[in-house]
């Protein structure tokens, strides 16, 4: 297991000019990933009663739409190491297109499961993953802040959308919002575009690492023996290893499994993704079936961005402080636990005054988390293999993101009222916060650990090398006095 996130990106990003070019393109595309499958949550009334189906049934539609958008990780991963982000975010803003274009003419619920759900799914995926992937790319030390900002994309975007969609509905109904909605995604396809990649011909390193305490001649013996020793631990059993597993981690690196910071997060989030998305979907529904009308009911989700499109970019600049940026694990176990803390005292909002003081501070939760929520992941595994752990992690969250709000939208007609789902929602957050602080305090504790080590062994090898180069000058001055 590695001691600790590397960069190992060959270049010295260069954390600013086009890079910014970088993050506004990602703003858009992470604002459409994340944004568009709670704004159609607007029309489910709507869908619900045309097709005469249930809470559960038309909960599926964002739930098919997110869980591809998931599922699809590894195989956007791939495109994007074989082909850069560019071409991958045109594509896939030209398929969530399609996909609402055909949704239009559907005749059944099931035709919305295909077309919104895994055509747009997919589209949306290709989206995500290469937008947080090329931000790796143009920054290091700003990496936080350019990655609380372009996650802002998503709370802009769905405070945006949340009225206009209301009004999309009033106007044409949910066929023709549809239609209007598959020319709007097109966006995506001018955010591709200004997603060139960064020139790593020019930024390559030139620094080289010395080791602590030694002058220039030292420091060569030292990486001569170093590299000595590097040679005779590869064995004959890791280069066969080596060769049978090249295929796959050309595409895809399977070694994370082996990472013990990556398998914490990935344990947390699976249970996590049970309860991340349902309070969303369910938050106008929710407000109609208390008698609110439709226009405020959806200005509850324009109040929830509001709060969180505040937050993600201020969360990007405490997570890069000097303070938080060495712990940055502890803030994102906040952030979880804060948001399942909300979710259990929602039921004490019974009037629109009380669900608008929990659209404010649910925003407040949901913006903290998700502003780290692949900052924290860059931060364990490293930006040269993020593209590979992003993807990993996706297609293994999509089942908790497929049977989330399905399942809370069970509970919603077993027992008739909104409170059950959310109190499950909240244990499903409160849970996994709780396991990242204890998780990774005993993995920090390891890493310091681990790197003491490292220090220990790099200063002994410093002194054997000034030894090796000392000894022969000794024995050629005591020769010349004999």
């Amino acid at each position: 297991m590695p001691p600790a996130a590397a960069t190992n990106l060959g270049y010295t990003p260069p954390d600013g000019g086009w890079g910014w070019a970088i993050v506004v393109g990602a703003f858009i595309s992470i604002g459409f990933s994340y944004a568009f499958p709670k704004s159609l949550t607007i029309y489910f009334k709507d869908i619900q009663e045309y097709f005469a189906v249930s809470y559960s049934e038309i909960a599926w539609v964002s739930s098919v739409m997110l869980a591809s958008m998931y599922a699809a990780g590894p195989v956007s991963s791939i495109l994007v190491n074989r082909y850069g982000s560019r071409p991958v975010v045109m594509v896939g803003g030209v398929m969530v297109s399609t996909g609402m274009v055909l949704a239009s003419f559907g005749t059944a619920i099931i035709h919305l499961y295909l077309c919104i759900g895994v055509i747009g799914g997919f589209g949306l995926a290709f989206n995500l993953q290469p937008a947080l992937t090329i931000i790796g790319t143009y920054f290091q030390v700003k990496r936080p802040l350019a990655n609380g900002l372009a996650m802002t994309g998503s709370p802009v975007v769905l405070f945006t959308l949340a009225p206009l969609n209301q009004f999309l509905l009033d106007s044409f109904g949910w066929r023709g919002s549809f239609l209007i909605l598959g020319g709007i995604v097109l966006n995506c396809c001018v955010a591709g575009s200004l997603m060139r990649p960064v020139n790593k011909k020019a930024l390559k390193k030139t620094e080289k690492t010395e080791p602590p305490e030694c002058n220039g001649g030292a420091a060569e013996e030292a990486a001569t023996v170093d590299t000595i020793t590097q040679s005779d631990n590869l064995t004959e059993e890791n280069q066969k290893e080596s060769k049978s597993q090249g295929c796959v981690n050309r595409f895809i690196d399977i070694s994370l499994f082996k990472h013990r910071g990556f398998l914490i997060y990935l344990i947390g989030n699976v249970v996590m993704f049970f309860g991340f998305f349902a309070p969303v979907v369910f938050l106008a529904p929710c407000a109609k079936h208390k008698g609110i009308d439709e226009y405020s009911a959806a200005f509850l989700l324009s109040i929830f961005a509001l709060a969180d499109m505040f937050i993600r970019p201020t969360t990007g600049f405490i997570g890069n402080t000097k303070w938080i940026r060495p712990r940055i694990q502890y803030f994102f176990s906040f952030a979880v636990s804060y948001n399942g803390v909300c979710h259990l005292l929602f039921p004490l909002a019974s009037e629109y005054t009380g669900l608008v003081v929990y659209a404010v501070f649910f925003g407040f939760a949901f913006g903290m988390l998700s502003a780290l929520l692949f900052e924290v992941l860059m931060d364990l595994v490293g930006a040269h293999r993020f593209s590979s752990a992003v993807g990993l992690v996706t297609i293994i969250e999509c089942g908790p993101v497929l049977l989330g709000p399905p399942l809370s939208g069970a509970l919603v007609d077993i027992f008739g009222d909104y409170k059950y789902m959310y109190y499950a929602c909240g244990v499903f957050m409160l849970v996994p916060g709780i396991f990242f602080f204890i998780m990774h305090y005993f993995n920090y504790r390891r890493l310091d650990k681990e790197r003491g080590q490292i220090v220990a062994v790099d200063v002994r090898t410093c002194e054997e090398a000034v030894e090796l180069k000392t000894n022969p000058d000794d024995k050629a001055a005591h020769d010349t006095d004999e």
